[in-house]
């Protein structure tokens, strides 16, 4: 099995273009050059007792992918920062992970002020400090420290759980270069490709899914600091990227640019990613002649699904080479019921066929950092949960219906917020939706939506009626009570929807908010939520003693 360290080390005296970014490229050789001298200033830095961890609290500069390649010379891990952490709990990301360096820029200094953060070495890179350390290194080759193996330990990736504090899932050099090559063969990667990286490289599927398999394919990389839906374009066509990754809303964002008739004329071939939801794959591949791929997979890497020719409208795709896949019922431990569909792709038993995805056979998940507990969750009973729901057709196609916490219990019926979420994208008012659920004043949940309508256009609660009334694949249950108009999806630095916020907002949040009053006849008539509406519902919940529940 190879090692990520001798992927970076074939690229050295190759001379071709390697790394682009706003302002400037390096070869092949010259990141493998800077990767190498900065792997011997860690054998300086990192203690030779204890764990050789280094956190990285960048933006997508070419200082990321150099410390990767330094990180798997030297035999170290790499914990992404995430920057919208915050005080003590971006400390806490710190030390839990026993970050003995940190690596970070200028802009970041403020996010660490006032942070205790005993016995870790900050280096703040674009510094004449910086340089001045870096120096004596920059002969240095890439060489593989002699601790260097598949199984040594090369990401750290905090994963973002809906609860508590994240995890730290492991990866190891063996399984990302695995990764890497999987993804090169899956694509037909060539070294003439350019990837595209304008998620956050903190997250595991900047590195794993654009980072890995470009460098297993000597294929060059190209940077955006930040993701900007404005620059989106612009970027792909100045870098020549031919295949890029995207997750959460990413792909909203850009649809919701200003269409121009030579949106098309791109030399991109391929996207690969997560959360696009078919319509807007559709509109995606119609504007801009490309086709989008949605996968399945995790930074645990406990459960892959792999998109194959014939997977039909809606579904991800197989169970991935090796994987042996099923979805049970929590509670009986049984397989849930095959999908059944009904006119326009209408889910007709989803109480009895949505269930959670679980790995029944052997898999790559290393485990998390020091939480015992989270990992005994994650596995049990010898299986792997993924904690995702999904359900599968007759066929083996296996499409994705939400979170384990995005279930809604409905009037005693089960419903899935990603399933109402894909019929409410058909909405042309609509450049981002969010489905989750909000308590019933008696029982259950209720259904709510947040809907941020395209720039410079106004929410029409009668329009979304009407085209609630039109969906013929949408439960009476499903229909939202609750509809939240944000100016912007909220969302995380990864661009998935910030769903606990919007759970823990319900209706008493800062925007407009309309609503089905539960008096009403079922019309699908909203009307505009009032404070007098909220504090009549309020009181209906503390007369039935689920006040405590809005939070």
């Amino acid at each position: 099995m190879e090692t990520v360290a001798e992927l970076v080390q074939a690229r050295w005296g190759d001379h071709r273009t390697g790394l682009r970014f706003a302002g400037g490229r390096l070869s092949h050789h010259q990141v493998a050059a800077g990767a190498a001298a900065r792997a011997a200033l860690l054998g300086d830095l990192l203690p030779r007792h204890g764990e050789p961890h280094v956190g990285v609290l960048l933006d997508n500069t070419p200082e990321y992918p150099q410390w990767l390649g330094a990180a798997a010379l030297a035999g170290a891990a790499v914990a992404g920062v995430n920057p919208t952490r915050r005080g003590a709990e971006l400390a806490r990301d710190i030390l839990h992970t026993e970050c003995r360096v940190l690596v970070t820029e200028r802009a970041r200094l403020p996010l660490l002020d006032g942070l205790d953060l005993p016995g870790v070495r900050i280096l703040v890179t674009g510094t004449d400090a910086y340089e001045r350390l870096l120096a004596p290194y920059a002969g240095a080759t890439p060489r593989l420290a002699r601790t260097v193996t598949p199984a040594t330990r090369m990401l750290l990736s905090f994963t973002s759980g809906s609860t508590g504090a994240p995890k730290a899932a492991l990866c190891s050099q063996g399984r990302l270069a695995a990764a890497g090559r999987a993804l090169v063969s899956h694509f037909g990667v060539r070294a003439s490709d350019t990837h595209y990286i304008c998620m956050p490289m903190f997250h595991g599927n900047a590195v794993i899914a654009d980072w890995a398999p470009a460098l297993a394919a000597g294929a060059t990389v190209a940077l955006r600091a930040r993701f900007s839906a404005s620059r989106f374009l612009p970027d792909v066509r100045e870098f020549g990227a031919t295949y890029f990754t995207y997750v959460g809303r990413a792909v909203q964002y850009v649809l919701a640019t200003p269409e121009e008739p030579d949106d098309r004329e791109n030399p991109l071939r391929l996207g690969f990613g997560t959360e696009a939801g078919a319509v807007d794959a559709a509109r995606f591949e119609k504007r801009f002649g490309v086709r989008l791929v949605e996968g399945y997979g995790s930074s645990e890497g406990g459960a892959a699904i792999q998109r194959t020719p014939g997977t039909p409208p809606g579904a991800i795709g197989r169970a991935a080479p090796g994987d042996d896949l099923a979805v049970v019922d929590p509670a009986t431990l049984t397989e849930c019921e095959a999908a059944r569909f009904g006119p326009g792709g209408r889910l007709l038993n989803g109480r009895e066929a949505v269930g959670e995805l679980v790995n029944r056979g052997p898999n790559p998940f290393e485990g998390y950092w020091r939480n015992a507990k989270a990992q005994a969750e994650r596995v049990r009973g010898g299986w792997y949960w993924t904690g995702d729901l999904f359900y599968r057709d007759a066929e083996g196609f296996l499409y994705f219906a939400g979170r384990t916490d995005d279930r809604l219990r409905v009037d005693s019926e089960n419903l899935a917020a990603a399933v109402i979420e894909g019929i409410l994208t058909r909405y042309p008012g609509a450049a981002a939706v969010a489905v989750y659920a909000v308590p019933d004043p008696v029982a259950g949940d209720q259904v709510m939506a947040a809907v941020a309508p395209p720039p410079g256009e106004d929410f029409s609660p009668e329009e979304f009626a009407a085209f609630l009334r039109a969906q013929p694949d949408l439960s009476p249950k499903a229909v939202p009570r609750f509809v939240r108009v944000a100016p912007r999806m909220p969302v995380t630095a990864t661009h998935k929807v910030a769903r606990s916020l919007l759970r823990g907002e319900g209706f008493r949040c800062g925007d407009a908010v309309y609503w089905l009053p539960f008096d009403a006849d079922a019309g699908h008539r909203y009307r505009r939520f009032t404070s007098g509406d909220l504090a009549g519902l309020v009181g209906r919940y503390e007369a039935q003693g689920r006040a405590h529940l809005l939070g």
